[in-house]
C-alpha cells in the first residue's frame, strides 16, 4: 500500500489531475458529512442502473468488482435479480389511487417509505465517508439505514447523526468479549435496533477478488494499481485520506494500530461460527429490538421466535456466500407460511426496482432493505447519489401503487400476483 500511495503521489505530481477538484472534499457540516467537492453529477441519472454505470465509471476495478462480485461462477446473484423478473404484477383498475400513501411502520417507527440500506461493508473505499453519507441520506429520506460491522464510520458518530434511524450490523468475534462491547456501544450510542448477521460461518470463494489481489489488510498487484490510475477522482480522494480505518474495531486492536493493522487484527476475529447459543446470550444483553440477518430456513425462523428474536431478514447475504443459495424471495413464501404475524419479516437480496418492494411486500414480507443500489449512489455522487438512490425507489413505488389500483400499503397481497394456478387456469381459456 505504501508502495502504491508513492506512485500515485509521483503521478499526482506530474500529471494533469495534480489540482483535481475531484480531490478535494468539503468538511462535515453540522448536521454531518456534506457532498465531496467535485463528485459525479447525478442530476440525469434516471434508474438504479444508472446509478451502477457512474460508479463503474468512477472506481477503479478492485473497487467496482468488491461492490458487484459474488461467489464462484455467480450464478446466485443473477438468481436473486431473475427472482424478482419472473414475478408478475395483476393490475386491478377502477380504484381511486388519486392519492398515495407508501408510509410504513416497523418496530413502532413511522417511516416514509417501506424500504431501507442494507449494510454494505467498507464502504469507505469507495468513498471517504461513505457510510454516514448513506446515513444522512437515510435520515433526510426517512427510511432505516444498517451500518455494517465492517464499516469504516463509527458507531458512535451513527448515534449522533441519526439515532432515529441508524441500526448495526453485528458481526461476531471469535473473542465474544468484543461483540459483547459493541452491544454495549450501541446502546450507550443511542440506536434501537441491532441486526445480528448469521449467514458468514467462513469466508467465500470470491473470486473477482483474489484476481485483482482484494484481502484483509488490502493487498494490489501492480496491475490493480495502474488500473486505478484511469480513475483520478477516486485515486485523488484515495490519495488524500489512505486506508480506511475499521473504525468500531480500532479500539479492540492493539494500540496505535495503523488501518491496514486493524484490518488484519479484524482479519483474525471474523469470520467465525455463529451458534443458537450465541443468539440467546446476545438477545439478552440487547434491550432493544433485535433482528437476525441472514435467515433461508423456515425452521431457523421458527427458532429465532422461539427465543425472542423480533424480526427476521431473509437474506443470503448478497450472493456473496453461498453460490448455490436460492434467492431470499424463494424462500420467502415458506418463511412466511412459518411465522405469519408471529415476528417482522424483512427481505434483503436482488431488489433494483420500485416493483421488486411491491412483489416482496405482496408475498408477505414487511420491510425491504437493499444494499447495492445505495451503494452504487454512494460511490458515483456521495450524500446525493443515495438520495438519488432512494428517490428513485421512491418514486418508482409510486407509480406501480397507482399502476396496480394499490391506494396505500395495507391494500397489497398475494391478489395482485399471478400464480401458477392463474396461468394454468389462462391457458385452459
Amino acid at each position: 500500500m505504501l508502495a502504491f500511495r508513492a506512485s500515485l503521489r509521483k503521478t499526482r505530481a506530474v500529471g494533469s489531475h495534480a489540482s483535481s477538484p475531484l480531490g478535494r472534499a468539503a468538511g462535515p457540516g453540522k448536521n454531518g458529512p456534506t457532498r465531496p467537492t467535485g463528485e459525479t453529477r447525478v442530476d440525469g441519472v434516471i434508474n438504479i442502473e444508472d446509478l451502477r454505470k457512474a460508479a463503474k465509471r468512477r472506481l477503479p476495478k478492485i473497487a467496482f468488482d468488491f461492490i458487484e462480485g459474488g461467489v464462484d461462477d455467480e450464478k446466485g446473484l443473477d438468481g436473486c435479480e431473475n427472482a424478482f423478473s419472473r414475478r408478475e404484477l395483476v393490475p386491478r383498475y377502477m380504484v381511486d389511487v388519486s392519492k398515495r400513501d407508501q408510509s410504513a411502520v416497523l418496530f413502532g417507527r413511522a417511516y416514509s417509505s417501506p424500504f431501507g440500506i442494507a449494510p454494505t461493508g467498507l464502504a469507505g473505499l469507495f468513498r471517504p465517508g461513505a457510510d454516514l453519507m448513506l446515513a444522512e441520506a437515510a435520515r433526510d429520506a426517512n427510511v432505516p439505514f444498517i451500518m455494517s460491522g465492517a464499516s469504516t464510520g463509527s458507531i458512535e458518530d451513527l448515534g449522533k447523526l441519526a439515532p432515529d434511524h441508524g441500526w448495526y450490523q453485528l458481526y461476531t468475534a471469535k473473542d465474544r468479549g468484543i461483540s459483547e462491547d459493541m452491544i454495549r456501544r450501541v446502546k450507550d450510542a443511542g440506536l434501537k435496533t441491532l441486526a445480528m448477521t448469521v449467514d458468514v460461518p467462513i469466508g467465500s470463494n470470491r473470486e473477482r477478488n483474489s484476481r485483482n489481489g482484494f484481502s484483509r489488510p488490502l493487498r494490489m498487484t501492480w496491475a490493480t494499481k495502474f488500473e486505478a490510475l484511469r480513475h483520478p477522482g477516486w485515486m485523488m480522494e484515495y490519495m488524500r485520506t489512505g486506508t480506511p480505518m475499521f473504525s468500531n474495531w480500532q479500539p479492540y486492536a492493539p494500540k496505535g494500530a495503523s488501518a491496514d493493522d486493524v484490518a488484519a487484527f479484524v482479519a483474525t476475529q471474523t469470520p467465525t461460527s455463529v451458534t443458537w447459543k450465541d443468539v440467546e446470550n446476545f438477545r439478552r444483553l440487547w434491550p432493544g429490538k433485535f433482528v437476525i440477518k441472514g435467515i433461508m430456513h423456515p425452521d431457523d425462523a421458527l427458532r429465532a421466535q422461539s427465543v425472542g428474536v423480533d424480526g427476521i431478514m431473509v437474506s443470503n447475504h448478497g450472493a456473496r456466500q453461498l453460490d448455490r443459495a436460492p434467492s431470499p424471495l424463494d424462500v420467502l413464501p415458506a418463511i412466511v407460511e412459518a411465522v405469519g404475524d408471529k415476528m417482522t419479516l424483512m427481505l434483503d437480496g436482488g431488489v433494483r426496482r420500485g416493483a421488486d418492494v411491491i412483489t416482496a411486500l405482496c408475498m408477505g414480507a414487511k420491510f425491504i432493505f437493499m444494499g447495492r443500489p445505495t451503494l452504487y449512489g454512494a460511490a458515483a455522487g456521495g450524500t446525493a447519489g443515495a438520495t438519488k438512490a432512494l428517490g428513485i425507489f421512491r418514486r418508482e413505488v409510486d407509480l406501480v401503487m397507482a399502476q396496480i389500483g394499490a391506494p396505500d400499503l395495507a391494500a397489497l397481497g398475494p391478489h395482485y400476483l399471478m400464480w401458477d394456478d392463474d396461468r394454468r387456469r389462462n391457458a385452459r381459456v
